[in-house]
């Protein structure tokens, strides 16, 4: 037998010993699946947000699958109907459901937030936040460079040219939560939609302390806490020279807007009927 007969004898033993081996390890080690994995994964919407939580929906269905309850488990893209069909194929009962939507608590517009600079570096808010404060007095506010705009796949975030600020689609809108995470300044939050799709939120994120801050822009909290005092159901907190209102407290009264000295509280969504001017005093809205 020649050298190279022995050779090829001796790869095909070896061969064939390998492939037994990894056969019956691969039979040791098995992993079984849920069947239905599969079949929630099939009814998720596909797209691979993570706004779940998760990596990825076949992360979200190995979750879903694997719980004992559905409570917390919310696939935001597909909404109630998807979770209706993953809740009928384990046949476990949907949790409590609140619709999200993302918001931007940024109200700076150019009108009332002067530009002190320019920058001519990239355009990147990740890359300007890391160098600077930004062009304008306030340090806490929007950039405008689009990086959220950027990061949302589903064409609900657009930078408007003029106020250089984001502007949310609330219908195309899936609170994936991409454009919260690329936001360097937080200045992007989800919220509950709430009935109608009315809410009210503070439109503001500056923690500087006092009325000096509106030198740096007109419509920011001065931590006043007026509305804290007018709110009598313990959904606004103030902290760091700031209110927040909690949105599963809020029972959108719209009293904490009237007495808000710097229209930093926003209503969104209510009929038309009324306004309040730069003054505090209610007026009648002429478009009603």
């Amino acid at each position: 037998m020649n050298i190279l007969t022995f050779s090829i004898l001796t790869l095909v033993v070896i061969g064939i010993i390998s492939a037994i081996i990894l056969y019956f390890v691969s039979r040791k080690f098995k992993v079984y699946e849920d069947a239905k994995i599969k079949e929630v994964e099939a009814a998720l919407p596909a797209v691979n947000c993570g706004g779940c939580g998760f990596p990825g929906c076949h992360g979200f269905a190995v979750a879903c699958a694997n719980a004992e309850t559905l409570e917390g488990l919310v696939c935001t893209v597909g909404g109630l109907k998807t979770m209706d069909r993953v809740a009928g194929i384990l046949g476990k009962e949907r949790g409590s459901f609140h619709p999200t939507v993302a918001v931007d608590r940024c109200g700076g517009a150019c009108e009332v937030r002067p530009r002190t600079n320019q920058y001519d570096g990239v355009k990147k808010c990740f890359v300007v936040h890391n160098l600077y404060g930004g062009k304008t007095g306030c340090s806490f506010g929007c950039l405008g460079f689009g990086d959220c705009e950027v990061s949302c796949k589903f064409d609900a975030l657009h930078i408007n040219p003029w106020t250089f600020l984001p502007e949310i689609d609330e219908e195309k809108c899936t609170s994936c939560n991409a454009c919260v995470k690329a936001c360097p300044k937080a200045i992007i939050e989800l919220r509950r939609k709430g009935p109608d799709s009315r809410r009210i939120y503070v439109n503001c994120v500056n923690k500087n302390k006092g009325e000096k801050i509106q030198e740096s822009c007109g419509v920011a909290c001065i931590g006043c806490g007026k509305c804290f005092d007018e709110c009598a159901f313990e959904a606004i907190t103030m902290s760091n020279n700031l209110a927040f209102i909690d949105s599963a407290k809020c029972t959108l009264c719209r009293k904490c807007v009237d007495v808000c000295p710097t229209d930093a509280i926003v209503e969104l969504n209510f009929p038309a009927g009324r306004v309040k001017n730069r003054t505090g005093e209610k007026v009648v809205n002429p478009a009603y």
